[in-house]
């Protein structure tokens, strides 16, 4: 079965570093799906603190993400990346399930 996140090399670099700086108390990154947005629904990284047993842990590329359990339906099959340009960087979900995505880039939709 394919992985429910795949991370690209930038990506799973970054989060490297991020959890190098990291607080001694995060476990690791866990990425969920909020409603809200105008597309409906955004994508949230957060230091995991705590272990949540339902939660999907992937490991790729030496680095575990944890996947919130209710999120793993909208995230099948996506790939993080990470990108940086002149002024910004940011993580990007290239996530087959979005129907629509609005136009700032920070919201999506799925049917």
């Amino acid at each position: 079965m394919d992985p429910i996140i795949k991370l690209s090399e930038n990506a799973a670099n970054r989060i490297k570093e991020i959890m190098a700086s990291a607080e001694k108390e995060a476990l690791g990154v866990r990425v969920t799906v909020k409603s809200g947005g105008c597309a409906g629904m955004s994508y949230v990284m957060e230091y995991l603190k705590e272990v949540n047993p339902n939660d999907e842990v992937i490991e790729d590329k030496g680095v575990k993400v944890f996947i919130d359990s209710a999120a793993v339906m909208y995230l099948l099959g996506t790939e993080m990346d990470y990108k940086k340009e002149d002024f910004s960087s940011t993580f990007v979900f290239n996530n087959p399930n979005e129907t629509e995505r609005c136009g700032c880039g920070e919201s999506f939709k799925v049917n």
